[in-house]
């Protein structure tokens, strides 16, 4: 999904129909804009989505991406209406990838690349986040929702697999609590989320909530964007690579920052005792 665009330009982003984005003092609002439908995830909204991460891929100026959901809900889960549209298309001849597969590995494709975006990725989950939804939520950074926020990994109880978002659950929440909430359908709340590690916060009310967004955006703020899109990447390898080797190419990284512009501002900054130049001026 990488693109070749200058890095430094402000992002030009495509037009959608499904996704309000609105992008103001390095931090793109993104709500998920189906409310019709509870903002369901259809094809549109995933071709609209992959477009959006492609174009954050390489635009540190964007330092942090708010999701949320339009009319109150997060977001339900697939179209359930496309799934019927894909077991109603004949099967494959023999010997042939089934389209299904295909299309199903497309959206793992892009919960891949939205968890691994160098811009810290909030998720403030209202309403309900069911299905893939919840699996937007295992792909933020921190998430925050509300007591009464409703969760459940449905599919089983649709007849399918919870495929593609299988791996982010697990990696969120750990085996145990993923087999067992993959394996009943259960649903709870966001009292229950925030006690498996599902989300960071949960808040008893909407002004609650708000303010605790304001807060977590402050953090953000305090932090070198570039430091942060390498402290992912170190924290991702470190699930995928030896440890030796996530060693070395932390090292070399810490050396790289250490020597650019924002080690020597950081470092500048701190004898100075004096905010670094990425901290938003209040």
């Amino acid at each position: 999904m990488s693109g070749q665009a200058d890095p430094t330009r402000e992002p030009e982003f495509p037009a959608c129909r499904t996704l309000a984005l609105d992008l103001r003092d390095g931090i793109l609002w993104l709500s998920l804009n189906r409310p019709e439908s509870r903002n369901a995830l259809s094809d549109e909204m995933l071709e609209e989505l992959m477009a959006v991460v492609s174009v954050l891929e390489n635009r540190p100026t964007v330092r942090a991406v708010v999701v949320r959901g339009a009319g109150g809900t997060f977001c339900a889960g697939g179209d359930i209406r496309g799934f019927r549209a894909s077991f109603e298309a004949p099967p494959p001849p023999a010997g042939e990838a089934d389209p299904i597969a295909r299309h199903n590995r497309r959206f793992g494709a892009f919960m891949a690349a939205f968890n691994a975006l160098p811009q810290t990725v909030v998720a403030v989950v209202e309403g309900a986040a069911f299905g893939g939804g919840l699996g937007l939520v295992c792909a933020s950074d921190v998430a925050l929702c509300m007591h009464e926020t409703r969760f459940a990994l449905s599919e089983t109880g649709l007849g399918i697999p919870p495929a593609q978002i299988a791996p982010f659950v697990v990696q969120r929440i750990g085996l145990t609590q993923a087999r067992r909430l993959a394996l009943t359908g259960a649903r709870f709340d966001g009292r229950e989320a925030l006690r498996i590690g599902l989300v960071h916060h949960s808040f008893a009310d909407r002004p609650s909530l708000e303010e605790g967004l304001t807060a977590v955006l402050a953090s953000i703020g305090r932090c070198a964007p570039g430091a942060n899109a390498a402290t992912k990447r170190i924290l991702f390898e470190s699930l995928a690579l030896p440890l030796p080797e996530v060693l070395d190419r932390a090292a070399e990284v810490f050396a790289s920052c250490l020597r650019g512009s924002e080690g020597r501002e950081g470092v500048q900054a701190f004898l100075e005792k004096r905010a670094p130049a990425w901290v938003p001026k209040t």
